[in-house]
């Protein structure tokens, strides 16, 4: 039926076309949530799940399991929803499909709850001791349907994509038994131990909550490598040729476990494994998880390692989260469920910490030299130094970010912010090393907090979770100090510079120079042209604007993301084109002349910037040893 026949034919019922009058408008019907909260009480009984993950040319997981059940009537299902280290609730409910569940061999109409997408519920009769449920997930096949994770050579299996569990209780007290049939002649790495049958995988029996936080990653070409007798590098690539790591590339990976262990005093697992893809088929990743990471690169990570530089920051940052983040959890983000919102108030110390640590480890284990880290440091410093958000915006808010724009890229990222408590956060870490070294005369430092935060409870890997009072008490004890004060006053203000002086303090400022750094041209080559710190924009290979910073002379000339810059003073667009009018322009009185197109309409524009190249660099302050240089030494 036509959308207004429909319309007219509702209008035409009495009972909906009469209008109230008075105050006898209908009222909303109250919503009463049916799913029972979680208990931390033992689960009657121990789920099976078994996956079938063969199906890799249409990417589908087929999923058979079975949930014991102790008493008849009304019981719900949930699919997991809010995940740690998501920072929001992205579980890809979008993705199940096919989903029948039987008690004695009988089908039970389920009905998915009308505010709780993520919960089924179902009707369990007399008498049934389990239900068995089947449904299938389904891979994203293109980029814009979300990540892939199945390929015909390689899978990422994320357990919680593929298991429904009980409402009502704890997920660390369901017990749950996977088995996982791979394609033949493939291997598969992860953190549950598991016993292999052909080509069919029976795990161990653990909490769902281990579970969960417990991937794997599968392949047809796969190879492994003791960094350290508790940590294994596991690798899969489309090609085997991506696999050949120099014993000098495998030595800084080796290094980067002996300085973490050594920054952090303590291990919080029994076993760690990297799960490296090298792959442009599967969708990239960096997850944290308590004995192991997913970690997603593109091919060239060992083979063209001169060129992977920015890449090899991945390992180093996700490798940190074991201690911060999953050993140390925020409380207010520690949850009985995948139900229950996780909040995010302490994204500042679980991200911006691990940021801060995944640079120094970089450098410490030689895994990226001690001048590539400075030089990245300085991007990020510039970034912040630039963009004009921190006017109306705190530090705190944007760790509702993940919520707010589920990691969508953002228009006009300068002025909106985005999940700056990575980057920002690293800058006010770095300013507390550097008040620490000061305040001390020079005996105490950030290291001292790592250890004195996580570095208790050796092969521990449960939770110890923390608050506001207890970061701030902790670095109180290492040197007194109104710590609270300050880290609130980072967190909240508004209408100040960046907190880049952190840098400046530890013995470099940041500085902007007509010539790029060696990591800047690195890093700028896979997005295009980047003149953010002159005209204040980013272009593509075909000069498409895929970011504008906010009052730059781009933005006053009208650009916004999306304008394509069709040529530069009479000539057809290129990157080194728009380079060279910046220099032509600089100390002139002659704007630099571009023709730019917004959707239909084009048009030419005059921008009146006569400063020439701006790059960031860090540059040296005084003489001797600073705190950054002792930061980032090898201890």
């Amino acid at each position: 039926m036509h959308r207004y026949g429909l319309f007219a034919l509702l209008l035409s019922t009495p009972a909906l076309a009469q209008v109230p009058a008075g105050n006898s408008a209908p009222q909303p019907v109250p919503y009463v949530d049916p799913i029972p909260a979680a208990r931390d009480v033992p689960y009657p009984g121990t789920m099976q799940l078994d996956v079938d993950a063969t199906d890799t040319e249409r990417g589908i997981f087929r999923v058979k399991q079975v949930i014991p059940v102790a008493t008849a009537g009304r019981t719900t299902l949930l699919y997991p929803k809010w995940l740690p280290g998501n920072h929001a609730p992205r579980g890809e409910i979008e993705k199940l499909a096919g989903l029948v569940i039987r008690a004695g061999g009988r089908v039970l109409p389920w009905t998915r709850d009308p505010v709780d997408v993520y919960a089924f519920h179902i009707d369990v009769p007399n008498g049934a001791r389990q239900l068995d449920v089947e449904f299938q997930f389904i891979s994203a096949t293109r980029p814009d349907q979300g990540r892939i994770v199945m390929t015909p050579t390689m899978i990422s299996l994320q357990p919680e994509r593929v298991s429904l569990y009980p409402a009502g209780y704890y997920t660390r007290q369901i017990p749950v038994q996977m088995t996982v049939k791979y394609p033949t002649g493939w291997t598969a790495s992860g953190a549950v131990p598991a016993r292999a049958t052909g080509a069919t995988y029976t795990y161990d029996k653990v909490n769902y909550e281990t579970l969960v936080d417990s991937p794997i990653l599968a392949g047809r070409y796969h190879r492994n490598i003791a960094l350290s007798p508790r940590v294994d590098l596991a690798m899969y690539a489309d090609n085997p040729r991506e696999l050949n790591a120099t014993p000098a590339q495998i030595d800084t990976h080796k290094r980067l476990v002996d300085q973490a262990v050594k920054t952090f005093g303590a291990q919080h697992y029994d076993r760690y494994t990297f799960l490296l893809s090298i792959t442009d088929q599967l969708g990239g990743i960096g997850l944290e998880h308590h004995r192991s990471s997913e970690n997603g690169v593109s091919p060239g990570y060992w083979i063209d390692w001169e060129n992977s530089t920015a890449r090899r920051n991945l390992l180093p940052h996700e490798y940190a989260h074991s201690w911060d983040g999953k050993f140390r959890r925020g409380a207010d983000a520690f949850t009985p469920d995948y139900r229950t919102p996780m909040r995010n108030s302490l994204l500042w110390v679980y991200e911006g910490q691990t940021q801060f640590w995944g640079y120094v480890l970089q450098a410490r284990s030689g895994i990226v030299s001690k001048q590539d880290t400075l030089d990245a440091y300085a991007s990020i410093a510039a970034g912040f130094d630039t963009a004009p958000a921190r006017q109306w915006r705190d530090l705190a808010d944007t760790t509702n970010d993940p919520v707010i724009s589920a990691r969508r890229p953002k228009g006009w990222a300068s002025w909106q912010r985005s999940e700056d408590y990575y980057n920002e956060g690293l800058m006010v870490w770095m300013e507390v090393d550097a008040m620490l070294r000061q305040k001390s005369g020079g005996t105490k430092s950030i290291d001292d907090f790592a250890r004195a935060f996580f570095g208790m409870r050796d092969g521990d890997w449960g939770q110890l979770t923390y608050n506001f009072e207890d970061v701030a008490s902790t670095l109180n004890g290492i040197v007194p100090f109104d710590w609270a004060g300050f880290l609130r006053q980072r967190l909240t203000e508004t209408g100040k510079p960046a907190p880049v002086n952190g840098f400046a303090m530890n013995g470099y400022k940041l500085i902007y120079t007509p010539e790029p750094t060696k990591y800047w041209s690195l890093t700028e080559r896979p997005r295009g042209t980047d003149v953010s710190y002159s005209l204040g924009f980013v272009a593509d290979k075909d000069g498409v604007a895929t970011a504008v910073i906010w009052n730059s002379p781009a933005f006053k000339a009208g650009f916004k993301t999306g304008t394509t810059v069709l040529a530069v003073n009479g000539e057809a667009f290129t990157g080194d084109r728009l380079k060279a009018a910046i220099i032509a322009a600089r100390g002139t009185t002659t704007p630099i002349a571009l023709t730019i197109r917004n959707g239909q309409q084009v048009r030419s524009v005059l921008i009146p910037y006569y400063d020439g190249p701006r790059y960031p660099r860090l540059q040296k302050v005084g003489t001797g040893e600073g705190g950054l240089d002792r930061l980032l030494a090898p201890k």
